[in-house]
């Protein structure tokens, strides 16, 4: 029959107390590193809807000027005031809403910038054409409507690329002079894993 002294249950104790204590902590760092992803990506989305929003009231405003003031084709006035929207928002989300990530040259981001921005002005264009021409709504309430509802679409579309192509985190590959965008993930990942693998393999030897 084993023993059962004072020290060894004061071990028993301790790994039974020492037990819940790690989980504890791997946990509450857990809880600690998913709140920091979180609020940092709230942050941005607080910053690029404050950005989202003026640059909407700069398009709302422009368009409605041309079009129900001048009168200016739906189509016309909306792609104006688009550009004109676009290049405030570009600036805007450069030096301040993604301005802790990387920068790949001014030519390049306003490039892709403007192509993806273009993409999101087809699908307002969508909305507003399909609300003017098929249904035969040419009010400027419905124009309105048509606007808006395109916008918050593209709008989504705008976020999910800018951060995807335009403004690159530090952690993405480098650009390709070639295309101008991200170079091959997995061949750098493969090159940083050989890499480590070879260092360990010097650490252990020396």
């Amino acid at each position: 029959m084993l023993p059962c002294g004072p020290r060894i249950l004061t071990g028993v104790a301790r790994g039974s107390v020492g037990q819940p204590a790690r989980k504890d902590a791997v946990f509450v760092s857990f809880a600690v590193d998913l709140y920091r992803r979180f609020a940092r990506l709230i942050h941005e989305l607080a910053k690029f809807g404050s950005v989202g929003a003026i640059a909407f009231v700069i398009t709302m405003g422009t368009a409605n000027l041309l079009h129900g003031g001048l009168g200016v084709g739906p189509l016309s006035s909306n792609a104006i005031a688009t550009v004109i929207a676009t290049t405030f928002a570009y600036f805007a989300n450069r030096y301040w809403t993604f301005r802790h990530r990387d920068r790949s040259g001014l030519r390049r981001e306003y490039t892709l910038f403007f192509l993806l921005n273009a993409i999101g002005l087809v699908i307002t264009e969508l909305f507003i054409g399909f609300t003017h021409y098929v249904l035969d709504q040419r009010s400027l309430i419905a124009f309105n409507i048509a606007q808006i509802i395109g916008t918050g679409v593209a709008t989504l579309f705008r976020y999910w690329s800018y951060k995807r192509w335009v403004f690159l985190p530090p952690t993405m590959p480098p650009v390709d002079p070639h295309t101008g965008l991200p170079g091959d993930r997995s061949a750098t990942a493969k090159d940083s894993t050989t890499a480590n693998h070879s260092i360990a393999e010097f650490t252990r030897v020396h």
